[in-house]
């Protein structure tokens, strides 16, 4: 065994590498952070501490940018290995004692930012292989009748009270923010309020989105007509359809962070603005639902550790 794994293996702890590896993926404190799970405060100091034990740079830091050093490239493929041979033998032992079979119906909304349903969806897979995984990505509001009618076993879903009749765990509450595209009028705004968006273009989701109706709502109570020029099924083409000056958004923090939304302005929206709220629902019949939130559980158990 090389130096790199004995110090991988010797002196660092699972989150750190997931840290280490993350931020490698990423280049950018705030996404790591975001996608660990983790404030960034802690991410950092999680990589300082890292930087110590080994003796070495890992990371060049600017304000622009974060790249890993020659020394964190060359520890990286150990890293990968060891988190991939910790989650191979953790599932190994959960399938040898836990043989499941049969059908787990899932459904989430886009980017909800608060768990990474695909990741969550591949622990699963790993650890129950004989189940059969069956994935919807659909509107929050269209989830929550799926759920209902017993078409769904679990969905993962944005908006306040999703769902009174079913099993609701909420996992997180993220605040909004204001897009608008460089030379915008309120481009230049620390942060805005309700009656600067009047006579303003908006680009949104489609009513059966969640955050349609969070915006929606909010512009409602505050009695300001809203003009959506542009409705979409897709992040992505939001933050284009903005970018090439279609109209403004309200999105959650973490949309603003996509590379996709790079070069927008964001805006600290209004302070009695809603908050993106995402939780889990389960259905009245989902035997196996609950093996998934285990796994949920075991992420977020191990981010509050950290």
């Amino acid at each position: 065994m090389d130096a790199a794994s004995r110090a991988a293996g010797g002196l660092m702890e699972h989150r750190q590498l997931e840290y280490l590896v993350t931020l490698a993926d990423e280049r950018h404190f705030t996404r790591a952070a975001e996608r660990c799970r983790v404030s960034q405060s802690g991410l950092s100091a999680a990589i300082r501490r890292l930087e110590q034990e080994l003796g070495a740079k890992l990371f060049e830091r600017t304000t622009r940018s974060v790249e890993p050093t020659p020394a964190a490239i060359a520890l990286l493929p150990h890293a990968r290995e060891i988190l991939a041979q910790t989650a191979a033998a953790r599932d190994a032992v959960v399938r040898a004692s836990q043989q499941l079979a049969g059908s787990l119906r899932v459904g989430a909304e886009q980017c909800l930012g608060a768990v990474d349903v695909n990741l969550l969806l591949e622990r699963f897979h790993r650890r129950h292989p004989g189940v059969d995984i069956q994935f919807v990505q659909a509107g929050s509001h269209q989830l929550v009748e799926l759920v209902e009618t017993g078409e769904l076993d679990v969905a993962f879903v944005a908006g306040a009270d999703p769902a009174p009749a079913l099993a609701v765990e909420e996992l997180a509450r993220l605040p909004l923010v204001l897009l608008v595209p460089p030379g915008h009028r309120l481009a230049e705004r620390p942060a805005v309020r309700w009656k600067d968006l009047r006579d303003t273009d908006f680009v949104d989701f489609r009513p059966a989105w969640a955050l349609r109706s969070i915006n929606d709502g909010a512009f409602l109570r505050h009695g300001i007509e809203r003009r959506v020029g542009c409705s979409v099924d897709d992040v992505h083409t939001l933050l284009d359809l903005v970018a090439r000056g279609l109209g403004v958004a309200i999105v959650p923090q973490h949309v603003a962070l996509k590379p996709q939304a790079r070069g927008l302005v964001p805006l600290a929206v209004p302070h009695d603005a809603p908050e993106w709220i995402v939780s889990t629902i389960v259905g009245t019949s989902a035997p196996l639902a609950p093996r998934l939130l285990e796994i949920l559980d075991e992420e977020r158990a191990e981010a509050a550790a950290a």
